[in-house]
C-alpha cells in the first residue's frame, strides 16, 4: 500500500485552516474535473483530489490523518499502526458519508486502499454509524446531541475482573481561525468484568452538547485488549502455549498452569506430545456462560549440559524408538 500525502495533493501547508482547503479544492476540482480539463491523467488526479478533500475538510479525519506525523512521503510504502485510532474520539456519523460534494466525481468506494485502511468500514471511522436524533420540544426545536465513538485498550486483566479505570482520549476541535487541533480528555470508567473485545461501553451525556435544551449525546467506547506476553483472546476463550519438559509429558504428570483468576493443577495425559491442545473449563473471560481457557503443549529440551547429554545417549542406546517410522 502506498502512502497518501493529501497536503501534497491538495498543494497547502500542513497548518493551513480550513478556508485554505475549501480555496484549493475548488482551484484544482476547476483544473482536473474530467468533463472540462485538458491536463494528463485529468480523471486520476481529479479522484485523488477528491479523496484528499474528504479527509482534510474534515476536521476529524484530518486530525486523525495528522497523527501519522509529517515524515512519510507520496507514494512511501505504508502500513497503519498497530494501535491506529486508539483513544481518538470522532462523532458518531462520520464515517459512512457518501463521497464529497461540489463537483462530483468519484464516491467513498472509489478511493485508495489506503483510504479504505484509515477512514473505512473496518476502521474506528468506520464503526461510528448512525447520527443524532431530534424532536421537537414545546414551540422550539430540540435535539440530542451527536453521540461520540472511541476505541481504547484495556488490559486483559481489567477485562476479567473489572474495576475503575482512567481512559485518555483525544477529541478533534476547531479553532476560531479555521485550523484543526486536538484536545485530551480523561474519563474515570467503570470497566464491566468479562467485557470482551469490540464490545462497547455506553457513557451517557459525554458526547455531544444537545441543541435547542435538547439532550446530549452519548459516548461509545469499543474496547479492544492490549497485547498480552502470555495469552491471546477468541470472545470469551482464552488461549495460551504451556512449556513442558519431555518427562512431564511423557509420564502424564500435574503441572501448574496459568491463568486470570490464578495458576490452577493440569493433569498431563501420559505420553501428551507438542502442539496437544486441553481444555481448562470455565477458566476464560467470565459471562453467562463462562469461556474457557485453551492450553497449547509445547515440549521443551533441558539447557545443554554434561549432565544432559549423557541423559539423552542413553535413551538413545536403550530405548527401542524411531520417530521417522515411514
Amino acid at each position: 500500500m502506498r502512502y497518501k500525502d493529501y497536503y501534497e495533493i491538495m498543494g497547502v501547508a500542513r497548518d493551513a485552516n480550513q478556508d485554505a482547503v475549501k480555496r484549493a479544492y475548488r482551484k484544482l476540482a476547476r483544473k482536473y474535473h474530467p468533463d472540462v480539463s485538458k491536463e494528463k491523467d485529468a480523471e486520476e488526479k481529479f479522484k485523488e483530489l477528491q479523496e484528499a478533500n474528504e479527509v482534510l475538510k474534515d476536521p476529524e479525519k484530518r486530525a486523525a490523518y495528522d497523527q501519522l506525523g509529517a515524515d512519510w512521503r507520496q507514494g512511501q510504502d505504508f502500513r497503519p499502526p498497530p494501535d491506529w485510532g486508539k483513544g481518538f474520539e470522532f462523532s458518531r456519523g462520520t464515517g459512512r458519508r457518501g463521497g464529497p460534494g461540489g463537483m462530483g466525481g468519484a464516491g467513498m468506494g472509489e478511493f485508495s486502499d489506503f483510504f479504505s485502511e484509515l477512514f473505512g468500514d473496518r476502521s474506528p471511522f468506520g464503526q461510528a454509524s448512525g447520527g443524532a436524533r431530534s424532536g421537537r420540544a414545546g414551540r422550539g426545536f430540540a435535539a440530542q446531541g451527536q453521540d461520540h465513538v472511541a476505541r481504547v485498550e484495556i488490559d486483559l486483566e481489567d477485562a476479567y475482573r473489572g474495576g475503575i479505570r482512567e481512559i485518555q482520549l483525544r477529541s478533534p476541535e476547531m479553532t476560531p481561525d479555521g485550523r484543526v487541533v486536538t484536545k485530551p480528555r480523561t474519563l474515570r470508567v467503570t470497566i464491566p468484568a468479562g467485557v470482551t473485545e469490540g464490545q462497547q461501553i455506553r457513557l451517557s451525556g459525554q458526547g455531544s452538547p444537545g441543541i435547542g435544551g435538547g439532550p446530549p449525546g452519548n459516548l461509545l467506547l469499543e474496547i479492544a485488549f492490549r497485547t498480552h506476553r502470555r495469552f491471546r483472546t477468541a470472545g470469551r476463550d482464552i488461549n495460551m502455549t504451556l512449556p513442558v519438559a519431555p518427562w512431564e509429558a511423557a509420564l502424564g504428570e500435574t503441572v501448574s498452569v496459568p491463568t486470570l483468576g490464578g495458576p490452577v493443577d493440569m493433569k498431563l495425559p501420559v505420553g501428551a506430545k507438542a502442539g496437544q491442545k486441553l481444555r481448562l473449563r470455565g477458566r476464560g473471560l467470565p459471562g453467562p456462560t463462562p469461556g474457557d481457557q485453551y492450553v497449547t503443549l509445547e515440549i521443551v529440551l533441558p539447557p545443554d549440559s554434561p549432565q544432559a547429554r549423557e541423559f539423552f545417549e542413553k535413551m538413545k542406546s536403550e530405548l527401542p524408538f524411531e520417530p521417522r517410522p515411514d
